[in-house]
C-alpha cells in the first residue's frame, strides 16, 4: 500500500466533516453570503502568501533537481492563482486584513514543519492543501445545483484538470519520499498530514463564522 493511500484513509472522517460544513454546502449551491466568501478569500490570500514561501523553502531542501523544479513551479503557481482569483472577486478592496486565529495557526504550523522537521514531514504537511482542495473542487463540480453559480470561477480553478496534474505530482513526490525513509518517519509524515487536514477543516469553518480574535488591542505605532 502506498504511503498516500494510508494517509488518505487516515483523514477520511475529517474530509467527510469538511464536506458537511455550511461553507462548502452553500458554496456548492451558490447561496453562500458574499461577505463570508470575501472573508475567506482575504484569509486565503494571507495563507497562500505564506504557503508559497513554504513551497519555495521545501524546494531548497529537496535532493532531486526534478523535485526542486516542481516545487518552485508550485510556489509560482500559488502566487498566480492567488492574484487571479482575488482580483476577480475582491477587485479594488484595499482594507488591511489581519490573519484570523485559524489562519495564523495553520501558517505557523507549516512554517514550523519546514523549519524543525524532516523534509519528508514538511512535504506531507503541505499535501492536504493540494489534495483536499482538489477533492472539494471535484465534489462541488459533481454536486452543484445546475445554473449560474456566482462562485463558478473559484470552483473551476480547483476542480479543473490543470490543478489535478499538480496534485498528482505532489502525491507522487510524497510517495517517493516515503519509500526512501524509515517506517518511523513515514508515521511522522502521516501525523503531519493529519494535523494539516484538521487545520484545513478549521480554516473552512472559521471562514463561514468570519472568525475574529476574542480579544481586541489598541495598537499605537511610533
Amino acid at each position: 500500500m502506498d504511503w498516500s493511500t494510508k494517509a488518505w484513509e487516515s483523514i477520511e472522517e475529517i474530509y467527510t466533516q469538511i464536506l458537511n460544513l455550511s461553507f462548502i454546502k452553500e458554496l456548492t449551491s451558490g447561496t453562500l453570503e458574499r461577505e463570508k466568501f470575501n472573508f475567506y478569500l482575504e484569509q486565503d490570500s494571507i495563507y497562500l502568501a505564506e504557503f508559497g514561501k513554504v513551497l519555495a523553502g521545501i524546494a531548497c531542501k529537496l535532493d532531486k533537481s526534478e523535485h526542486r523544479k516542481i516545487f518552485l513551479s508550485f510556489a509560482l503557481d500559488t502566487v498566480a492563482v492567488e492574484q487571479a482569483l482575488h482580483q476577480f472577486y475582491l477587485q479594488n478592496r484595499k482594507k488591511v486584513v489581519e490573519a484570523s486565529p485559524s489562519c495564523l495557526l495553520y501558517t505557523c504550523y507549516i512554517h514550523k514543519q519546514l523549519a524543525t522537521t524532516s523534509i519528508e514531514e514538511a512535504v506531507a504537511a503541505i499535501l492536504p492543501c493540494f489534495w483536499i482542495y482538489k477533492k472539494v473542487g471535484d465534489y462541488i463540480l459533481e454536486n452543484q445545483i445546475p445554473g449560474e453559480n456566482q462562485y463558478q470561477n473559484w470552483i473551476d480553478t480547483y476542480g479543473g484538470d490543470e490543478f489535478s496534474e499538480a496534485v498528482e505530482l505532489a502525491i507522487d513526490i510524497c510517495n517517493e519520499l516515503a519509500k526512501g525513509t524509515t517506517i518511523c518517519n513515514q508515521n511522522k509524515m502521516i501525523d503531519a498530514f493529519v494535523m494539516a487536514s484538521k487545520l484545513e477543516w478549521m480554516f473552512w469553518k472559521s471562514a463561514y463564522e468570519m472568525e475574529e480574535w476574542p480579544v481586541k488591542s489598541n495598537i499605537i505605532y511610533v
